[in-house]
């Protein structure tokens, strides 16, 4: 089992985790479905709950928050991209077009986060890795196999996220409207336009989920009261689905080998 040991380099996706209105409710359903484990954490980490697998780390899961008058996050996945220095990020991604929607914020002695939208509006997280380096196991049924970006102006996201962050957009062989997404010439993940997808769908990240058998780990999604939103079909990487979680969260299944570990 691929299992992360050091800091992931600047840019790579290090990390996944859910905002939902009913915190145990998801733990519940990921654990059946992914075999995760996971609880409520502590008050001063606002219950922030860190699911493992083989109790290791690979994602987390917190009951939605929201300051006072400013609207409700929607319930979704945030990928996290690995920076060496949040607060350098922050600047980094404001020079180049960016919002900064969270800047820096200590996580303990763990690590330090901050969110962000890149200029066509899909949100991200960062993570500087403290004690805490992220998911610790990854491309193995059950945890985090695959992210991918989905822009409305891949030209000007590609831009950014070079500029800013040192993730580069590069064509994948074999797919004339889909991209690669390297850090030092490495594939860390994919990139599209929104052409494919379904009409108003906003520019966003989007996480994939390795599994042992794709139509199996769809049907046990429906009978847990989740969504199909693309029933499986076969493509070159593997057999893939895009889901709901029954509170709403988008995630894809897919039977593939991800990317290796740095």
């Amino acid at each position: 089992m691929p299992y992360a040991t050091s800091p992931y380099p600047p840019g790579t996706p290090c990390w996944i985790d859910l905002m939902v209105p009913d915190q145990q409710a998801a733990l519940d359903f990921y654990r059946d479905l992914f075999g995760w484990q996971g609880e409520v954490g502590p008050p001063e980490t606002g219950g922030y709950a860190v699911c493992t697998l083989k109790d290791r780390p690979v994602a987390g899961i917190m009951a939605t928050m929201a300051p006072d008058g400013a609207p409700t996050p929607p319930t979704a996945w945030t990928t996290y991209l690995a920076t060496a220095d949040a607060d350098s990020a922050t600047d980094a991604i404001t020079k180049h077009g960016g919002t900064v929607l969270s800047p820096g914020m200590d996580v303990m002695s763990l690590g330090r986060m901050a969110i962000a939208a890149d200029p066509t509006g899909a949100v991200f997280g960062l993570w500087q890795a403290g004690e805490f380096l992220g998911a610790q196991v990854v491309n193995e049924p059950g945890s985090l196999v695959w992210s991918e970006l989905a822009s409305g102006d891949l030209k000007a996201a590609s831009a950014f996220y070079s500029g800013a962050l040192g993730l580069e957009t590069e064509p994948m062989e074999g797919a004339s409207d889909y991209f690669s997404l390297t850090v030092n010439g490495r594939v860390v993940g994919g990139a599209q336009g929104l052409d494919n997808l379904p009409p108003e769908t906003p520019p966003h990240w989007l996480v994939y989920f390795c599994v042992d058998n794709t139509d199996s780990t769809v049907d046990a999604l429906v009978r847990a009261g989740g969504n199909v939103l693309a029933a499986p079909f076969d493509m070159s990487a593997g057999r893939l689905a895009v889901v709901q979680d029954p509170q709403g969260a988008v995630f894809g299944l897919i039977d593939a080998t991800g990317p290796e570990l740095p």
